[in-house]
């Protein structure tokens, strides 16, 4: 009985692990659906820019939430933030392709926010 139970939590903890991989890999592939445009002027992209009507107000600006990582954007410093499991991780500021081609401070303006980035 105890190896049967052994082998039943081992494959339970198995799957819940792939599925949670598997649900950071397709928040992570929803974060940017654009490719190209990485040079000056930033204007030769493909794909869909950020849908800033698609997020979440919060206090200091938006968050994207997704399966398993929740997107969060500060409308004041620019910072992007990943958070898992409650815990809140810095990634990096926007960068300047970021600002053109995703529009976060017009984003932020229109949501009561005074941008600094």
């Amino acid at each position: 009985m105890k190896k049967i139970l052994v082998f039943v939590f081992t494959g339970l903890g198995i799957v819940l692990t792939l599925l949670i991989l598997v649900g950071v890999v397709i928040d992570l592939a929803a974060f940017d659906r654009t490719r190209g445009g990485y040079e000056p002027p930033h204007t030769a992209y493909t794909g869909q820019p950020i849908n800033w009507d698609e997020a979440d107000v919060t206090k200091t600006g938006v968050v994207r939430r997704g399966y398993v990582l929740h997107a969060l954007f500060d409308c004041t410093s620019g910072m992007i933030s990943f958070e898992i499991f409650g815990q809140q991780i810095q990634f990096r500021k926007v960068s300047q392709r970021g600002i053109i081609v995703h529009k976060p401070r017009e984003a932020c303006m229109e949501r009561g926010f005074r941008p600094d980035f």
